[in-house]
C-alpha cells in the first residue's frame, strides 16, 4: 500500500468542527502547554479542531444523540499535522525531557509510550478523520468521570480496563456506543480515541497547520 505524506496544499475537504457542531466544547491540548510534552506542539497555530467533512458530519450525529441525553461533546484533538507527530518523535529521542511524566506517564518510560502504541510515529490524526474526545455533563457542569483523564498513558486508560468503578466504565461505554453507532472505530489503548471507519483520506497524511485562517484561504 502506498502512502502520501507532507501534503501542504489548500486542505479541501476539511472543515472547522465548531462550524458543524456549534455545541461542541474545544480544549485543544496541543495548542497549550498542558500536554505530555509540556509545550505548544508544532503546527498548532490556533486552539481549534479541524476534521474532514465526513468525520464532522458523523460527529454532529453523535452530538445530537448525546444532547438528548444531557451531554455535550468535548474535544481535545482532531486533525494533527505531520509536523506535530515529528515533534512527538523528536521529544521521544530527547531522554532528559521528562518534565510532564508525573502527570501523563507516571508508570512508563518515554520510549515505552511508542512501543505500547500510546504515541504513533505516523498518526491516524494526520489523515483528518480521527478525534480525541469525552462527554461533558450539562447537569453537573463537569466532564463525565471516565476513570482516567485524557492522555494518561497507562493500562487504566484502556477502554476495557475493569479496575475502575462500574459508573466510570459505563461512562466510557456511553461514549463508545454513540461513536460506533455513527461510524467511528475505537482503539484498544485509549478510551478517548476514535477514527471514522469510512475515512475519505485513508492513505494521506496532511501537514497544513491547525488554523482557521489557513483553512479559509
Amino acid at each position: 500500500m502506498s502512502y502520501k505524506s507532507d501534503i501542504t496544499a489548500n486542505p479541501a475537504g476539511f472543515v472547522l468542527l465548531g462550524d458543524y457542531v456549534p455545541s461542541i466544547i474545544q480544549e485543544i491540548r496541543y495548542y497549550s502547554t498542558y500536554n505530555f510534552i509540556g509545550e505548544r506542539i508544532d503546527g498548532y497555530e490556533e486552539p481549534c479542531a479541524l476534521l474532514t467533512k465526513e468525520a464532522a458530519r458523523s460527529l454532529k450525529a453523535v452530538s445530537n444523540e448525546m444532547l438528548v441525553q444531557g451531554f455535550r461533546l468535548k474535544v481535545f484533538d482532531a486533525y494533527r499535522p505531520t509536523c506535530a507527530v515529528k515533534h512527538f518523535v523528536l521529544w521521544g529521542i530527547e531522554d532528559k525531557d521528562v518534565r510532564m511524566k508525573p502527570y501523563f506517564y507516571p508508570e512508563l518510560e518515554k520510549q515505552e509510550l511508542f512501543e505500547k502504541g500510546y504515541i504513533a510515529k505516523q498518526s491516524s490524526h494526520s489523515r483528518g478523520s480521527t478525534v480525541d474526545l469525552t462527554l461533558f455533563d450539562m447537569n453537573t457542569g463537569k466532564e463525565l468521570d471516565m476513570g482516567s483523564p485524557f492522555d494518561l498513558f497507562c493500562e487504566t486508560s484502556h477502554p476495557d480496563y475493569k479496575g475502575i468503578t462500574e459508573e466510570q466504565y459505563e461512562n466510557r461505554m456511553i461514549l463508545r456506543r454513540a461513536m460506533t453507532r455513527n461510524g467511528f472505530q475505537p482503539i484498544d489503548c485509549e478510551w478517548w480515541h476514535f477514527t471514522l471507519e469510512d475515512e475519505p483520506f485513508p492513505n494521506t497524511y496532511f501537514n497544513f497547520p491547525v488554523s482557521s485562517e489557513y483553512l479559509r484561504k
